[in-house]
Formats: structure tokens, C-alpha cells, sequence
């Protein structure tokens, strides 16, 4: 590196042993100045070589000069000497020589000339780095070889030699230039006395090259030239050099040419004037060389001059460099002669003389610099002049000339006095516009003059102007400026203030404010008031006006008292209203926003801290009631008021205790010991004190039995106040469940656990029942019942046999074990009487005996059961076995039938009905349909013996009705009406909860005796899903419908009425977050995000506090974005706001205005463009969407048709006629709705799949014969339509003997859109003769009028022509209206009297459905199965295309080969069991029948437990589109369904003849196989567990007859 610091700066350049550095790839320079003006440069040498060794000099050159510096580098390697070039020296000069050494190390370096070792004089210098030094070189001496030696090893050395030459310079012998005049010859030698030749020599003058000519000679010899002037004038002035130079230097030497001129006038003096207090100059200018030196002089007075003498040369009078004489500032003593004199030296000195006259301009000698008026007084100025006259004087105010004819105010007089002239103007009166400067100017031909005249004018002063600075609840502070002080100094201010109200005259008053203060506090005020103010200010002439009057409200304080007339009530056990009213309006201290009412437990153990809750003020009048306390605990509350300022003192703390609750714990160390049989004691503690929530007033001991067949007892209560009692007359050997609790004034309390206690055993009761039946001739079987109260574990049976005739006095005795019921004694007499009884025994011993019964041998053994009908009770899907142990010869044979309404139909076994070689029936797996009456028949050739048993299967419970009857901020209230138990007592409640947003359920169990419950502990202002299901003994059941609640409270909001902002400086914001409202759910947090404006990073502040924060290292004088959120559980509120803090100074900065420019441009086009996108975006979805939606329309009707394709031609399979020909018609096409159904047969329950494409529907139960009678007859199918819903909307899934089917409301899910509905269809003929066919949408309202059902029909007609091969096209549109399943059994029981449907092809083409829904659900009961009670239901409307067509020539063949039913009059037995719209026609009445038997009562009680009611006709529900089955009704409740109407045929021409009594017109022909073969069919609804439909037996048993067969199938809707 190289550093040179110069001016200009100079530029550095690298050598290497006095060698240029070359610019290559390895030798890099570059330059650069610093801030100092330093030129640095740098050298890289990349990779360094052994040639890069040697001495670098660098050297720093600008136009003034240079300096050079070096240094040597050595690089490692072998040394050597590059080759050096001669030298040539100057004489006289210093001269380096360097030994140019590459490579290191080497030993030494040493010069040598001529053989001699340097140095050898005082001259030569030999440096350490090799360099040789010759000072002051000699030409003799120094001139010669010279020798450089390095040592590299110490016996090796190498050297170099280089050739140095001196060179002499040139010598010039000095000359000088003579004095010269003008004119005079001039002749100069330039004599070079040594150098080495050849010299060149040159002149120059002034530094420019002198060339021959002008009068000027060169001439030049071989060490000598002469510079020749023949004639010297002043040009030839001037610096000449004479300049010698050779191959070794160049010198030069320099004289100067002075040539001599005498003194002359260039400008002469004149005569001239001069104006006083001027400048003037007395022009005098002369010439000459050496240049002339000037005088002037001066002779005094206008005469002749005297005598001059010199003028001193003060500041006043100067002499210019012209020569002249100036005058800066001329006087009246500067009149006379002056005499201008010049000399040099040269020849004569030359003078001259003029005359100087003083003219006088207008002077104002005197006026008043500043004067004082008064406003309203009458002031004169004055000024006077003097000068060459005339004299005019001119007033001026200001830059106004004063022209006393415009303005009367003004006044001007002048007089004359001597020398002087003196002008006064007059100003009458003085206003305050007059204080300014006057002006009088006085004007003559010679100049004009001005007086400047200050005039004030005092006054009082004017009002100060007032502005208020800040206002607090209590002080103000106040800053004034006094604009116009009256032009005299203000000395006090007074301030005045006062209740805007009120007058002045009752102001107060703060006098003689100093007038250094320009602010001031005003403290003592009232809060939340309006006052007026004003001020004043005085000065030496008076006191001002009063200033503009200021209106001011304080602001807010807290309030200075508490609330008034507080008082509690208590209101329940856990709240207490708390009443009060305002402050006094005095100690309001603002508009008051709401109360604090605080709260503690004063009882023992307590904390003592206030709970605190606020609301907002509503009156004078406030009511709060404060919940969620301790039950039967003192309370202490005191109430706050508060407002934007704060809270004010609080009430005096009043006492309130909360109603009494019952005991919340259950009694303690509950114990059960069971004494006797009979007798067993209970005891327990008293509950904690602190759960007792009351004063105890005893005790309730509540117990039940729990029977072997897991029913239970009923529930019994012991109230008394002792830990003990007795519990007396328990059933024996039963076990019992206990439970205590405690109760107080409000009730009981918490039972607590179930305990568990057995009775002690007991001598049995007598056996239940008892047989006795001859088996053979010398034999009989007894047979008997437990007791029904065995008291204990039946050890043994003793049978007791005597015979009263035989004179035995004591009674044969047999035994038996507990598991056997019957023993057959042997070795009897044939003929002789015998009296049986049996006794059970048990460990406590043998009990008493049974009924005594009396049987003898006979020969003939008819058959007998031994088994005991009754009642049997069973869970269901267990095994149950039905005994019938039957005796008799020859062995009797056994038959079971199941009743079934007015019919009995035979047991058949399959793999649910198991038949045991002992009579037993197996029932497996049993289900709420095999409920009913049983009846075991044993038959042999001497007779016949019957039981009946009435099965009852219990089932899990119905799903109960679950509302909300109360909410709270914490809890929500259930209460519930509970379903229909299935048979066995419900044990208790599952209550499942869980937040709307979750899945994750928590669980509840509750007593089976609890129809409410309070679910407490819940998040404020949260939606709640709830369900409830109920257990009995055989499990748990349905769940009820999802019902949803939300606790009180909501989520926080910020309220416009506060103020955010409570102070806000240049770096500090101040925020008050009382306006957060909580919305009735504590804040859990609230957080601030705040930014500059045009920042996109925001600061975020979080805090839990709710009353005030400080937002610190502000930006002074920025507008600030605020976002605020404030968060509880039942959500989140938002806030934003604005805000700007202070400049330095305190001032307000102003609005932020929207930058314009191309932003601008922008923003509108995105404003613009948003909305249209949107707009496409949405018109686009909204495409997809019913596009979609009308794709899955679509799908759902080719899946229908497919389902039911399949279905009726299963179900045709089942009815097929094996006749002989071609394939029966008509067929029909049809083109369904979405369904879903699932068969259900002996295997179970499978799917059916959607793999067909048409439905091929062959009517074979139609007659061809005419009927005269001319009514519409037709086929009807009922279907419902259902959609995403799940589950049915009548729940017949727990329909046992002796219960009704529950309707119930479905209740829809949010989302839900649609319902479903339910719909009937009939293909119809009006008359024998007409050839158009109808296709009727046939909707039915339900009623009773004279036996006939009355049907409201929107029929539409596809008629057929019989002659045309062009089908026909009709748009059908339906309209809502309802069905019931009895109307569907009467339409088939109706279709199937008349004659076939003639062959057609019906085919739906399209179908357009909307998406309306309805809620509505209608139910209907009724007792008599002929008096049904409907309600209609809205539906949606839809529209259907149908195409018919003739049917082919070979279809019309078809049906004259089909079997059909013909009509025919109905016998008695027949008539009685048609519907009783059969009967109404006259087509089925005989004359004079008779009436119909009445069913036995004890009968008919039999048969209505098994049935429910008596049903005259059957009815199908199925899916739109599916196969009508001839089903049974499954309960006489006529419910409406909501239905989906679209107008969908449903083939009926299949249809089956009905297996209830009603089918008997139908011939004999046989169509199907025996029902026997196929079992009964069912429907049910909603895939439930039980039949709803049951097969009469007696219908079974006229179908196997007739020929007329019953389904195989049970089809179950989804």
C-alpha cells in the first residue's frame, strides 16, 4: 500500500527496480481517496515469483510536483541478479544506484569499482538493501564501472556490473538591464561560462518565448545570446529570461526591464458644486513611470486663493486610486480651492486648481422621535426644516400622504421663522388607528429630508381571548392571550365564572391575576356541570370589556353516595333478590351507568372477599337477583353505584339468608339387617351439616322388593326423625333394595346408595296349583305349581296320597326333587277314589298344603295336559319354553296356535318355533310380536284337553318425551314424560349432554322417580345438545330425539355511551375498558391490537383487566389504528377505533386525507370488480348446484324403480298361477321416488339391490266377468316417501299385546330440509263398458258418514284407445291432502271383488319434484276400529309425464286364461266379517240377515290383549312403487304421515287377496301354495323390533280352503 496526500490529488504509479510494473493477471493495482483527501493505492501480486522479488517504488505525482518512496521485497528462491542498464548522472547531483537482487536469502551485497570495495570516499554511500548512494556526483570521479557482488553462498557469489556517465550542465554568467528611458538603445548578453556541449540557448519575457521582430534582435552563437532593443518604449516593460539547457540539465536566469515615463494629466480638475451631507469627488487623474505620486491641496473662502494648504486624508476625505479627491460627506467648511498636484521623479511636477461651491438640501432640524395620546383627545405634532428654499414640508401616515381636505380629522399649518420653516399637524381626536409612525418630509431642489414621529395611542385593552385547556370532574383549567394590550402594559386580570343557570349577579370571582400568568386553575366545582365564564384585563387606562363567555361542562365523577333503601329477599334456596335505588341526585356526579353489587358468605370458615356482579341501571328503582349461592347460607351485600368516572361508595352491608334446600348429601353409614322373615332394621347417620341446606326434619326410608324374574315391588316410605327404624311385614326370603334420605322444610334430599337386603327364609306357601289325571288304569299323575310365595329355596316336594274309602288312616307320602312338578303314583285300584295334594319344603320346614284334589284310575286314558296354562313373562330375545306335558292313551298328539285377532293360527316350526317331543314349545330369540295367548291342544282318541298361555315379552322401554323447562347462566332444567316401560318397571334415566360443537357426551344417571333434572356447572352462554333414554330390566331404550338449549348469556359488546379514550398524550394512550359489557358470562380476556396508520404490523396488549390500560411507546403525532377483542364463553366481541397522539408542543394533529393517485384507480376497480365476480361466482354455484341436485333427483328415481322392479317381481313369483299359455299380463312401468326398503324374512333382514330395469306386473286376482253395478272400482297402494331422515314418524316398535302404537313428532335437525310423506295410489275402472283406463291419485280424508269412508280424489285419467297405436300423453299435477293404513286394507278389500285390470302399459317419462318441506305431523287414535279420526298434512307438489300405450294383440289373449275371484253373495259367517264399507253395499246386503254374534267377553278380553283391537280389513305400507301386500293393520290408531305427493302409479295388479275375513268371496280357485308353507307376513316401520301386522288364523285356515295363499314374506319400511 501507498499513501500521497497533495492538492491537487495526485495519481500514484508502481516500478519494480526502476522498471514499469506491467498490468497482468498477476500484478493488480487500483487507487482510491478518502475522506481526508489520502490517495491510497494498492499493489496485489497474485502467486509471487522469484521475478517479483526486488526493490517497488511508488510514486505520487500532481501537476505541483511528486514524491516517490520504496521498498525491497525479497521472495524465497534461488538469488540471481536481473540485469541492469547503464547509467548516466548529472555532476553536481546526488545519484542511486541498485543492485537489482531476485531471490532469498543471499549473505551480502557489495560494490566494487575498479576492484575496489565501495565506499572508498565520503561521497559513496552503500545501504543494507544494496543500494549505492554518489552525492554530489564529479565527472572525473564518479564516471566509470561499477561492479555489484552477492554473496549467496559463503564460497559462492555472482555480480553484475553497470556503466555510469556523468553529465556537466549548463552555467550562465549573471547580467543585469541598465535603467532605461523612452527611446534610448538597449543591448543585453547571455553568456554560458560552462557545460557540456552542445547548448541550446532561448529568451522569454514574461514567460512567453521571445521571438525577433518589433524592434527586438536575437542573436545566438555557440555559448552566447544577445537580446537587442533599438528603441525602448513602455511596452518593452516586463521580466526576461535567458534559458541554456544540454543533454544533462537546463537553467535559467531572470531580469527585469524598467523603463522611466514623467508624470501627466489624464483628467484635469473643474470647477463643480457640491450638495451638503453628499458625497463628492474632485476628479483628478494622472499617468506616468514610475508611477506619479498625487497632492491635494486647499485654499478656504471664495476669493482669490491665498495660500493652499494640504488636506488631511481623514475617513470624511480619501484620495482614490484614480487619483481623484472624495468627499464622503460634504460640509459648508468645504467651500473654496483645492489644487490637484503630481510627481514622480521624472522631468517637472504638473498641478491644477478648481473651485468647490456647497448647495443646502431641505433638513428637518427638529421633531419628536416618540410621543403619547389618548383615545379620544386631540394631539399636535410638530417638525421643522431648513434648506436652500423653496422649502415644501409633506405629512405621511404610515405610507399615506395626510390630505387634510379628505380627512376633516387631520390638520396641517406652516410658518415661516428665519432660517427655519415649521409645520404642525393637528389630529382631532386620536383614534387607536393613529398609533403608527408619521412622517413629515421636508423637499427642496437640492434634496429632502424625513422625520420619523412615533405616535402611540393608549386605551384600555382589549378583552382577553379565552380557550379552555382541560376540564376535569371538579377543576378547569383555563389559558388566555391578550390580544391588544391598549398600548400600555396589562396590570391584572380578573376571572369571572358561574352556574349557566344562574345571573351574574350571583358570579365568583378570582381578581388581580398577576399579568405574567396566562393560565390558571379553577378548582371547587361541581361534577357533571354546566358553567358559564368570562375574564377581564386591566392596564393604566382602564379595564377592558368582558371576554366571549365560554360554556363548560365538568366532567363525571364517581359518585359521592351510596345507594339508597337497600333490602334482600330471599327468593329460593341458591338466589336472593336484592332491591335498592339511586344515590341522591346531588351525589350523582354524573348520569349513573349501573351497580356493583357485591357480595360474601358471613359464616364460618368463609373468606370474607366480596363476589362482585354488575348490570346496568335501568331507574331510579333497581332489582337484582343474585343466583348460584349456598343453600341456607347468610349472605352479606353491599351495592355500589357507578358511572363513567368510577365507582362510588358502597351501602352498609345488610344480611340476608337463603331459603332452605333439601339436604344435598344422603345420610351417612346407612346400614340394613335383616332380622326375620319379616322383619329387618335400618340405620344411619345424619348427613354433614354443611349439605343439609336446612333444619332437618327427619328422615324417609324408601325400599322395594326385587322378585326371581327381575320385575319390582312397590316402592314404600318409613318417615321418621330417628337414625333407626324397623321395617315390618317385608315379604320372606325376597330381597329388597333400601334407600335414605334426609329432608327438610323444602323437601327431600339426596337418597343415598341402593342397599341391598334379603328377608330370611321361611316355611313355603301352598303350591300355586295342583292336577291330578289318570294315566292308565292303575296309575295317575299328579302335577302341581310352585308356591307362589316359596319363602326360601325349595328344598323337596311331598306329595300326599290317601283314599277315604280304604280305611287307611294315614295318607300315603311321596317325595320328589324341587326341579320336578309332577310324579305319577302307580299300584291304584281300578275304580276307587283317591284324594291327592302335594306341600314344598324348604329349610325352615314344610309348608303348607296345596288344594286336595280327587281322581280314580280308568281304563280309558284321554288325553290330559299336566301342564298349567297362565301367564309367562320373559325378556326378550331369550329362549322361552311353553310346557304342555300332555298323558293319555293312546300317547296324545299336540297342536299349539298362537291366537291372532277373531282367528287362531297353528305354531309352525321353523328356526324360531321349536315343537319338543314332551309338547314343550321353544320359542327362540323371542321378540315383542311373539306376544299373545298360546294354546297347547293334546287330542287322542278318547278326547281332548287345552292351556292357554299368555306370553309376555318385555322389551326395552319407549323413548321418552324430553323438553326444557328452565335455563340459567350455569344450568339447564329438563323435565320428561317417560314412554311405555315394555313390560317391566324402569329402573332409571341415562340424561348424555355435551356442547353443540362436540361429540364428547358426558353421561348422567338418575332415579327412575326423577321426571326433572337441573344440569348445573355449564358454560355461560353455550348451546347444549341433550338426550335421554330410560332402562328397565331388560335394557336400555331408545334414545330420545337430540333436543338443544342454550345458557343465559352472551358474548361481550362495547358500548357507545363510554368514552374508549380517557387521555391521550404524544407517546401515551390511556383506554378505558369499562365499556365492555360482559353480556352475562365473565370476561376472560381482553386483547388490543393497535398499529400506525399505513402499517401493516400490528402490537398486540392482552389483559384481563376490565377497567383501565395504557398503550406506551407511542409515535408522537400519528394516527394510531385500534382493534379490540374481548372474549367469554359464550364467544368473542370486537371493537375498533381511531386515535391520534399529540405533536411535542400538545397540539392535535389533523385527519389523515386519502392519498389520490394511482391507489385510487385501483381501489375502485377491485370495488368494482368484487361484486361482479362474486356475482358470476355465485350465478355459477348456483348452476352446479341444480345441476347436482337435479343429477341426484335423477339417480334416486333410477335406484327406486330398480328396488321396486325387484320387489313385486318377488312378490309375483310368490302369486304366479301355474297355468298353462303365455305370460300373464297386463305389465306396468312405473318410475318411483327414492326408497328404501329392506326384506325381512327367516334369515334375517338383507338389502335388496337396484339391478332391474322395468317391473313386470301380472294381475292374476282380477275377474274378467262384468259387474253390473256401475261404481269406480280400483286397486289402491299406499306408500310413504321418505327422504335423510332417520327413524319413523309412528313408532310401532315396541307394540306388544295389550298396548296401542305411540305416534310421536319427529323433531327435525337444523339442517333438515325435508319430511316425509306419505301418499295412495289407484288404478281404477269406472264402468265395465268404458274403454278408457284411469290412473287416479286417490287421497283420502278419513271419516264416518252412514258406514261409507268418504274420499276427497284429485283423479287424472290416461285413457287408452283401443284403436290407435299412438299413445297419449297427460301432465299429472297433485295436490296435498292424506291417507291412512286402514283406507289402504279397504282399498284392496274393495279391488279385489272386481274384475282384472284390463292389459295396458303405463310408463312414467319424467318427473320434476320441489324441494318444499313441511314440519307438520299428524297422529290419530281411536278405540273402534270402524271410527277413525285423520288429520290432513301439506306436502310438496310434483309433477309427472305418462306415456300409455294400447297393449300388443298377444296380451289381450293372456288374461283369458287367468283365474280370478268372481263376486258372489256372502253367507252369513262371510258377511259379518267384511269392513264395514263392504257392508253399506247393496251388492253384499241380504235381506232379513241377521245380526252378527257378539264375541264372548272373556274371549274377546283374551283375544284383545293379544291383538290390541279388533281390525275388519288389512292394509300394506310400503315404499312408492313397491309390490301391495295384503298385510294385516297394526293398530286402529289412523295416523296421517307427512307425504311427499308426487303423483307415482303403484302397481297393484298383483295384488293378493287378503288373509283376513274379508277375502272370503274369492272362489276356490287355488293360485297359491298352502300359507302354512310360508308363515305369517308383517310390516313394520322404522326397522322396529316388534310385528305391526299379525296374520289372523282364521284366515289362514279359510285361505289353505280356498285357495287363496298369504305372503312368505315380512317387509320392514326404513
Amino acid at each position: 500500500m501507498c499513501a500521497a496526500k497533495g492538492a491537487p490529488p495526485p495519481t500514484v504509479t508502481w516500478a519494480l527496480d526502476d522498471e514499469p510494473i506491467p498490468r497482468d493477471s498477476g500484478h493488480r493495482t487500483n487507487q482510491y481517496t478518502m475522506s481526508d483527501g489520502t490517495t491510497v493505492s494498492h499493489m496485489n501480486v497474485t502467486s509471487p515469483q522469484i521475478k517479483d522479488g526486488g526493490v517497488y517504488r511508488c510514486t505520487a505525482r500532481n501537476s505541483v510536483g511528486s514524491a516517490e518512496y520504496q521498498a525491497r521485497i525479497n521472495v524465497r528462491g534461488p538469488p540471481s541478479i536481473r540485469a541492469m542498464k547503464n547509467i548516466t548522472a548529472v555532476a553536481g547531483r546526488d545519484t542511486f544506484i541498485n543492485c537489482r537482487v531476485i531471490g532469498y536469502p543471499y549473505y551480502s551485497i557489495k560494490w566494487y569499482k575498479d576492484s575496489l570495495l565501495l565506499p572508498d570516499n565520503h561521497r559513496q554511500v552503500v545501504f543494507e538493501n544494496g543500494t549505492l548512494k554518489l552525492m554530489d556526483v564529479q565527472k572525473g570521479m564518479d564516471e566509470g564501472e561499477y561492479l555489484c557482488s552477492v554473496l549467496i553462498q559463503p564460497q559462492l557469489s555472482i555480480s553484475q556490473s553497470v556503466h555510469v556517465t556523468v553529465k556537466v550542465p549548463p552555467l550562465i554568467q549573471p547580467f543585469e538591464f541598465p535603467p532605461a528611458s523612452i527611446g534610448q538603445l538597449l543591448y543585453i548578453p547571455c553568456v554560458v561560462s560552462s557545460g557540456d556541449m552542445p547548448i541550446h540557448i532561448t529568451w522569454r519575457k514574461d514567460g512567453h518565448v521571445i521571438l525577433s521582430g518589433s524592434g527586438v534582435t536575437i542573436e545566438s552563437k555557440e555559448f552566447m545570446s544577445s537580446l537587442q532593443i533599438s528603441s525602448v518604449s513602455l511596452k518593452h516593460n516586463g521580466n526576461y529570461t535567458c534559458i541554456a539547457s544540454n543533454d544533462a540539465a537546463t537553467v535559467s536566469r531572470e531580469r527585469q526591464l524598467i523603463v522611466r515615463v514623467p508624470p501627466r494629466f489624464v483628467v484635469q480638475p473643474n470647477n463643480q458644486d457640491g450638495i451638503y451631507g453628499k458625497a463628492g469627488v474632485l476628479n483628478c487623474s494622472v499617468d506616468g513611470y514610475p508611477p506619479p505620486k498625487v497632492m491635494w491641496k486647499h485654499a478656504k473662502g471664495s476669493g482669490n486663493p491665498q495660500q493652499y494648504h494640504p488636506i488631511p486624508l481623514t475617513g470624511r476625505i480619501q484620495i482614490l486610486p484614480n487619483s481623484s479627491l472624495l468627499i464622503r460627506h460634504v460640509l459648508e467648511e468645504d467651500i473654496g480651492y483645492y489644487l490637484c498636484q503630481a510627481s514622480n521623479g521624472v522631468g517637472t511636477d504638473i498641478s491644477k486648481s478648481m473651485f468647490l461651491t456647497v448647495k443646502i438640501p431641505a433638513m428637518i432640524t427638529s421633531h419628536p422621535n416618540t410621543t403619547i395620546a389618548i383615545k379620544g383627545q386631540t394631539k399636535e405634532l410638530n417638525c421643522t426644516a431648513r434648506g436652500e428654499r423653496p422649502i415644501i414640508i409633506r405629512w405621511e401616515k404610515g405610507d399615506t400622504v395626510i390630505d387634510p381636505d379628505r380627512n376633516m380629522r387631520y390638520a396641517i399649518t406652516t410658518k415661516d421663522n428665519g432660517d427655519e420653516v415649521i409645520s404642525t399637524l393637528k389630529l382631532k381626536p386620536a383614534d387607536r388607528g393613529d398609533s403608527v409612525f408619521f412622517s413629515c418630509h421636508a423637499i427642496n431642489s437640492y434634496g429632502e429630508d424625513r422625520g420619523l414621529i412615533q405616535l402611540t395611542v393608549q386605551e384600555p385593552p382589549d378583552p382577553p381571548e379565552l380557550e379552555i385547556r382541560e376540564v376535569k370532574a371538579r377543576s378547569m383549567n383555563l389559558r388566555w392571550t391578550q390580544r391588544f394590550d391598549g398600548n400600555s402594559i396589562i396590570t391584572g386580570f380578573d376571572i369571572e365564572y358561574k352556574n349557566k343557570s344562574d345571573s351574574w349577579d350571583f358570579k365568583q370571582s378570582t381578581r388581580n391575576i398577576s399579568p405574567t400568568i396566562n393560565q390558571a386553575n379553577i378548582v371547587d366545582l361541581h361534577p357533571a356541570s354546566v358553567y358559564s365564564i368570562r375574564m377581564y384585563s386591566f392596564n393604566k387606562i382602564g379595564r377592558s370589556e368582558p371576554s366571549k363567555e365560554l360554556t363548560i361542562s365538568t366532567e363525571e365523577a364517581a359518585p359521592d353516595g351510596p345507594p339508597m333503601d337497600v333490602t334482600l329477599q330471599p327468593m329460593t334456596s341458591q338466589s336472593i333478590q336484592v332491591t335498592w335505588k339511586a344515590p341522591k341526585k346531588e351525589l350523582q356526579n354524573g348520569v349513573i351507568r349501573g351497580y356493583q353489587i357485591g357480595y360474601r358468605e358471613n359464616s364460618p370458615g368463609s373468606n370474607g372477599q366480596y363476589s362482585i356482579v354488575e348490570m346496568k341501571a335501568t331507574g331510579d328503582s333497581e332489582v337484582y337477583t343474585l343466583d348460584n349461592l349456598k343453600k341456607f347460607a347468610q349472605y352479606g351485600v353491599v351495592v355500589q353505584a357507578f358511572n363513567r368516572a368510577g365507582t362510588g361508595p358502597s351501602s352498609s352491608e345488610i344480611n340476608a339468608t337463603t331459603l332452605e334446600d333439601v339436604p344435598s348429601q344422603p345420610p351417612e353409614n346407612v346400614r340394613a339387617i335383616s332380622i326375620t322373615s319379616d322383619v329387618a332394621v335400618i340405620s344411619w347417620s345424619e348427613p354433614p351439616r354443611s349439605t343439609l341446606n336446612g333444619v332437618l326434619k327427619g328422615y324417609r326410608v324408601i325400599f322395594w322388593s326385587l322378585y326371581m324374574d327381575g320385575e319390582w315391588g312397590e316402592m314404600q316410605n318409613i318417615t321418621t326423625t330417628r337414625e333407626r327404624v324397623e321395617l315390618r311385614g317385608m315379604e320372606k326370603f325376597t330381597n329388597y333394595s333400601v334407600q335414605v334420605l334426609a329432608y327438610t322444610q323444602a323437601g327431600d334430599g339426596v337418597r343415598s346408595s341402593v342397599l341391598y337386603i334379603q328377608t330370611k327364609e321361611d316355611i313355603p306357601g301352598p303350591p300355586a296349583g295342583i292336577k291330578a289325571v289318570p294315566s292308565s288304569a292303575s296309575s295317575v299323575v299328579v302335577s302341581w305349581l310352585p308356591p307362589a310365595k316359596p319363602n326360601g329355596i325349595i328344598r323337596k316336594y311331598t306329595i300326599f296320597c290317601s283314599s277315604p274309602g280304604s280305611g287307611q288312616p294315614a295318607p300315603s307320602e311321596y317325595e320328589t326333587s324341587p326341579d320336578q312338578l309332577f310324579y305319577r303314583i302307580a299300584h291304584l285300584n281300578r275304580g276307587q277314589q283317591y284324594m291327592l295334594w302335594v306341600a314344598a319344603v324348604t329349610s325352615a320346614g314344610r309348608g303348607n298344603i296345596s288344594e286336595k284334589v280327587t281322581i280314580e284310575p280308568a281304563g280309558k286314558a284321554p288325553a290330559k295336559i299336566i301342564s298349567f296354562g297362565g301367564t309367562v313373562t320373559t325378556p326378550w330375545m331369550k329362549d322361552v319354553r311353553l310346557p304342555c306335558n300332555s298323558v293319555g292313551e293312546p300317547v296324545p298328539a299336540i297342536k299349539w296356535t298362537k291366537d291372532s285377532e277373531d282367528s287362531a293360527i297353528p305354531v309352525t316350526v321353523d328356526g324360531h318355533r321349536l315343537i319338543q317331543t314332551n309338547g314343550t314349545l321353544v320359542l327362540r330369540s323371542v321378540k315383542a310380536e311373539d306376544s299373545g295367548y298360546y294354546t297347547c291342544t293334546a287330542t287322542n282318541t278318547w278326547g281332548f284337553d287345552t292351556i292357554i298361555i299368555n306370553l309376555l315379552v318385555q322389551v326395552p322401554p319407549d323413548q321418552p318425551r324430553l323438553t326444557v323447562s328452565k335455563t340459567s347462566a350455569s344450568s339447564i332444567t329438563l323435565a320428561w314424560i317417560p314412554g311405555d316401560n315394555g313390560g317391566s318397571s324402569i329402573r332409571g334415566f341415562v340424561l348424555q349432554y355435551s356442547v353443540d360443537n362436540s361429540e364428547e357426551w358426558k353421561d348422567v344417571f338418575i332415579s327412575s322417580s326423577e321426571r326433572s333434572f337441573k344440569l348445573e356447572s355449564l358454560k355461560c352462554g353455550t348451546w347444549y345438545k341433550v338426550k335421554l333414554a330410560a332402562k328397565n330390566s331388560v335394557g336400555a331404550g331408545r334414545i330420545s330425539e337430540i333436543i338443544e338449549a342454550k345458557t343465559h348469556g352472551r358474548e361481550p359488546s362495547f358500548s357507545k355511551d363510554q368514552h374508549l379514550f380517557t387521555h391521550i398524550n404524544s407517546t401515551h394512550a390511556r383506554l378505558n375498558l369499562q365499556g365492555w359489557s360482559s353480556g352475562g358470562c365473565p370476561i376472560t380476556a381482553i386483547v388490543l391490537e393497535y398499529r400506525p396508520k399505513g402499517n401493516w404490523v400490528w402490537q398486540s396488549l392482552r389483559t384481563n383487566s376490565s377497567s383501565e390500560v395504557f398503550l406506551t411507546e407511542l409515535r408522537e403525532a400519528t394516527w394510531y389504528e385500534l382493534r379490540m377483542k374481548a372474549c367469554n364463553s359464550a364467544g368473542c366481541g370486537n371493537e375498533s377505533a381511531q386515535f391520534a397522539t399529540l405533536d411535542y408542543d400538545g397540539s392535535t394533529i389533523p385527519p389523515i386525507k386519502s392519498a389520490q393517485g394511482e391507489g385510487d384507480d385501483v381501489k375502485k376497480l377491485f370495488t368494482i370488480a368484487c361484486p361482479v365476480i362474486l356475482a358470476t361466482l355465485g350465478v355459477a354455484l348456483l348452476f352446479i348446484i341444480r345441476k347436482k341436485r337435479k343429477e341426484k333427483r335423477l339417480k334416486r328415481l333410477r335406484d327406486a324403480k330398480s328396488l321396486a322392479e325387484m320387489l313385486i317381481s318377488k312378490n309375483n313369483r310368490s302369486f304366479d298361477t301355474p297355468v298353462k299359455g303365455p305370460p300373464q299380463g297386463p305389465r306396468l312401468h312405473i318410475d318411483i321416488p327414492r326408497v328404501q326398503l329392506l326384506i325381512e324374512d327367516k334369515e334375517g333382514i338383507k338389502q335388496l339391490g337396484d339391478d332391474k330395469a322395468t317391473i313386470p306386473v301380472t294381475d292374476t286376482e282380477f275377474s274378467q266377468a262384468v259387474n253390473p253395478q256401475s261404481f269406480c272400482t280400483g286397486v289402491s297402494l299406499h306408500h310413504p316417501a321418505l327422504i335423510q331422515n332417520t327413524g319413523p314418524l309412528i313408532d310401532m316398535s315396541d307394540i306388544r299385546p295389550g298396548t296401542n302404537p305411540v305416534s310421536r313428532k319427529s323433531v327435525k335437525s337444523a339442517h333438515s330440509t325435508r319430511n316425509r310423506y306419505s301418499s295412495q295410489w289407484t288404478l281404477t275402472k269406472c264402468q265395465a263398458s268404458t274403454p278408457a283406463r284411469t290412473l287416479t291419485s286417490d287421497w283420502r280424508t278419513v271419516g264416518s258418514q252412514h258406514g261409507i269412508t268418504v274420499t276427497e280424489s284429485d283423479s287424472y285419467s290416461a285413457s287408452l284407445s283401443q284403436d290407435t297405436d299412438k299413445g297419449r300423453n297427460s301432465m299429472v299435477s297433485t295436490e296435498s291432502a292424506s291417507s291412512t293404513y286402514e283406507e289402504l286394507a279397504r282399498a284392496y278389500e274393495h279391488a279385489k271383488l272386481e274384475e282384472q285390470l284390463q292389459h295396458a302399459k303405463f310408463e312414467i317419462t319424467e318427473c320434476f319434484i320441489s324441494d318444499s318441506s313441511s314440519d307438520q305431523m299428524t297422529t290419530g287414535t281411536t278405540d273402534n276400529a270402524d271410527s277413525m279420526t285423520s288429520m290432513s298434512t301439506p306436502s310438496e307438489p310434483g309433477i309427472c309425464r305418462f306415456t300409455a300405450s294400447p297393449p300388443k294383440p298377444q296380451d289381450s289373449e293372456r288374461g283369458k286364461s287367468v283365474a280370478v275371484p268372481i263376486p258372489h253373495r256372502a253367507s252369513k259367517s262371510d258377511y259379518c266379517n267384511l269392513p264395514l264399507y263392504a257392508k253399506s253395499e247393496a251388492f253384499f246386503r241380504k235381506p232379513g240377515s241377521e245380526p252378527c254374534p257378539v264375541v264372548p267377553p272373556r274371549e274377546a278380553s283374551i283375544r284383545g290383549l293379544a291383538r290390541g283391537y279388533p281390525a275388519p280389513a288389512r292394509h300394506l305400507t310400503l315404499e312408492p312403487g313397491a309390490k301391495p301386500l295384503g298385510l294385516p293393520p297394526p293398530a286402529p290408531a289412523a295416523t296421517t304421515l307427512p307425504q311427499r305427493t308426487l303423483p307415482m302409479p303403484s302397481t297393484t295388479s298383483a295384488a293378493a287377496p287378503s288373509t283376513s275375513a274379508s277375502a272370503a268371496p274369492a272362489p276356490a280357485t287355488t293360485t297359491e301354495p298352502p300359507a302354512a308353507e310360508r308363515g305369517p307376513t308383517h310390516s313394520k316401520v322404522g326397522g322396529s323390533r316388534d310385528s305391526l301386522l299379525e296374520m289372523s288364523t282364521s284366515g289362514v285356515g279359510r285361505s289353505q280352503k280356498q285357495g287363496a295363499g298369504a305372503y312368505s314374506k315380512s317387509y320392514t319400511l326404513v
